[in-house]
């Protein structure tokens, strides 16, 4: 290397900044771990990754927009970030929802999900396994009986 000392101050400086980084990177990571284990007392919890087929997503419904039926092999949880959602399980009445308010429908359960006529409606969603999709939700099935859960209500 001593022969093109062009090539060789190159390949010192690439080491130089391969060797700053790696150590940069290693001392931002620990201190991460670190203060990852001192926001808990009492012993470390156990973190686990979720499994390979596991989904979080968001979804804007605009106002009016709904799912077609379906059913989850693991069940869903959602919870409305913005505007005001809609959920019925087969055979109930409508839910309606507001932002920060989560629900659960449980494995193998029909139902629909999706924004209030009048209010576009942001859902995040997590489901495990696969989404069995059935019939589209009609007109009339959309707007029939809607009603807010009082456990959910402010008052």
């Amino acid at each position: 290397m001593n022969s093109n000392p062009k090539k060789f101050k190159e390949f010192l400086t690439s080491a130089c900044a391969a060797a700053v980084l790696g150590v940069t990177v290693i001392a931002t990571q620990t201190d991460i771990i670190s203060a990852q284990a001192s926001n808990f007392q009492g012993g470390a919890p156990q973190v686990t990754e979720g499994p390979d087929d596991a989904r979080y997503i968001r979804i804007l419904f605009p106002a009016g927009v709904r799912s077609s039926w379906h059913s989850h092999t693991w069940g869903q949880l959602l919870m409305i970030e913005e505007g005001v959602g809609l959920h019925q399980i087969r055979g109930r009445a409508i839910e309606e929802f507001q932002p920060g308010e989560p629900f659960w429908t449980p494995a193998g359960v029909e139902h629909w999900h999706g924004a209030h006529p009048d209010v576009d409606a942001l859902q995040l969603t997590i489901y495990e396994g696969t989404v069995n999709w059935l019939e589209p939700t009609t007109d009339e099935q959309y707007g029939g009986v809607r009603y807010r859960p009082m456990s959910r209500s402010s008052n």
